[in-house]
């Protein structure tokens, strides 16, 4: 019977949070997607059939295109989807470029960091405003900024320390 080293147990321990984590914020996008897809087509439906808006859905919609957005860029960065030219590392050798994608790893976990802070300034900037139609506290509409800059922060150090493991290796990337 082998004995598992505490470290390997608490990298897979993580390693569990990250996947449950992501799986709750794609739940999440695919949920605000359809809201706001379902309220843009109300909008479209009572302006043109009926001749009047109801004064929420805009307000929903807006909330939603947020999440989808700040949300989405936080998954890309766990996905390495994110929008990035690769002129530069292509024509790297194995090593070099696993190392150049570890930086790049930081450097979002960096703007994660800064979108974070400023996120958090901003919520605090707005405190004690209510949105115009629905009157929701507009601190959850700018509090999508700090939670996605803690998502981008966490996904992107995952891949920095999933993939300086192997760095010296041709090819290497993160573990998802």
């Amino acid at each position: 019977m082998a004995t598992e080293q505490p470290g390997a147990v608490a990298i897979e321990s993580v390693r569990r949070i990250v996947r449950a984590v992501v799986w709750l914020l794609r739940a999440s996008l695919i949920g605000a997607a359809a809201v706001m897809l379902a309220c843009i087509a109300i909008q479209v439906v009572m302006r043109y059939v009926f001749g009047q808006t109801p004064s929420w859905s805009e307000e929903v919609a807006i909330l939603m295109f947020a999440w989808t957005t700040l949300g989405g860029l936080a998954l890309g960065i766990h996905e390495g989807f994110h929008v990035r030219l690769t002129v530069a590392l292509d024509p790297l050798p194995g090593a070099a470029r696993a190392w150049a994608e570890r930086g790049i790893d930081l450097i979002a976990a960096l703007f994660g960091a800064c979108l974070v802070w400023s996120g958090l300034r901003f919520v605090e900037f707005t405190r004690g405003s209510m949105s115009a139609a629905i009157g929701y506290p507009i601190e959850l509409l700018h509090g999508m900024a700090p939670i996605a800059g803690v998502l981008v922060c966490l996904f992107a150090l995952v891949r920095v320390v999933g993939g300086a493991a192997g760095a010296g290796q041709a090819g290497a990337s993160p573990p998802p």
